[in-house]
């Protein structure tokens, strides 16, 4: 891949799997807050989706739409657009209803000053849209972050360990998560809580953070020495396909590729593919971030895009300057700040 159109359909092509899924879902589908990293690829995937499973259903895409030309190109591919600020009632209550929302609405970085917003978006919304969205199924995406740091002996956390989030995006996120549940319980409506940990395009994402360093020179803290990840488009065909499993009270499901990676090897990967000595610093912790994603491959089957490969892809796309996000993941935070 060496062009932006050439990543956005890779990121946009369908498995069989997921058009299967796709021709089970009764009823269309909403994205609330497409506008974000992962909504215009989650729509253009659902899409491609829908087209080659034969089956007419609409796909809603709701944001801000902040990002100039962002509306109009997903019109054109044929995604039914609203623009809505959701913190607003009246025009949460002015959207149609739709059988099925994908709720990627929130908040992480900026959180530090701005605290107030954070919570907001992240612990009042949720209410505001169960209520409205009380006959629909949810899709929820939540975070990794809802976990407490875990031994890297241990193979990361499990849907079956007491969240203990540490700073307030992660205390808010899960503020998230027992909104929704409180209303899944009022309403009995269907759900799925989708913890994702790390997900990665050749625009941003740990991966690609990592390699920039190494080709620039610049030191890598590998106090935070192991992490997570999984391709986006793997991400998003398992939100999709969510929506088959969504019970009540909600089904949580961690998000996020196989492997325990090890910051120190991923750099020293990216160095021999770009020809260059990484600079490491600091000395591994004991503990990370990490999430067990045992269950979701069991219900969906593992990603489709290695480790390995995404490290192949990123490296070109640094050797060759492709465009980046600036969206830093702060992978290497301990402390919860963001």
């Amino acid at each position: 891949m060496t062009t932006i159109e050439q990543l956005e359909q890779k990121l946009a092509e369908p498995s069989e799997a997921l058009v299967r899924d796709m021709a089970q879902i009764d009823g269309d589908i909403m994205l609330l807050g497409v506008g974000g990293k992962m909504g215009p690829s989650l729509a253009r995937l659902a899409m491609n989706a829908l087209k080659k499973a034969g089956v007419q259903k609409t796909i809603w895409g709701v944001s801000r739409f902040s990002e100039k030309g962002l509306k109009e190109q997903l019109e054109q591919e044929g995604v039914r657009t609203i623009a809505c600020d959701l913190l607003d009632d009246r025009q949460i209550e002015q959207l149609p209803d739709v059988k099925n929302i994908i709720y990627m609405a929130g908040n992480k970085f900026g959180t530090t000053g701005r605290e107030y917003f954070t919570w907001a978006m992240n612990s009042y919304l949720p209410g505001r849209v169960a209520e409205k969205f009380r006959q629909s199924r949810i899709v929820v995406f939540s975070s990794g972050n809802i976990y407490p740091f875990t031994p890297v002996a241990s193979g990361g956390a499990t849907e079956a360990i007491p969240p203990a989030p540490v700073g307030e995006y992660g205390q808010s996120t899960l503020g998230r998560e027992r909104v929704f549940e409180y209303f899944s319980h009022k309403y009995e409506i269907p759900m799925v809580i989708y913890r994702l940990n790390y997900a990665i395009d050749l625009r941003y994402g740990v991966l690609l953070e990592v390699a920039k360093a190494v080709k620039s020179g610049q030191p890598i803290d590998v106090t935070m020495g192991h992490a997570n990840c999984i391709w986006q488009g793997d991400a998003n065909e398992i939100a999709l396909r969510s929506l088959n499993v969504c019970t009540s009270p909600p089904n949580v499901i961690n998000i996020t590729g196989p492997e325990t990676m090890s910051m120190r090897w991923i750099a020293q990967e990216f160095g021999k593919r770009l020809g260059v000595e990484p600079v490491i610093t600091g000395q591994e912790a004991d503990t990370a971030l990490l999430n067990n994603a045992a269950k979701s491959f069991q219900l969906f089957g593992y990603p489709r895009v290695s480790l390995l490969q995404m490290i192949d892809w990123i490296a070109a796309w640094v050797e060759q300057g492709g465009e980046t996000l600036n969206k830093p993941t702060h992978f290497q935070e301990r402390e919860g700040k963001f």
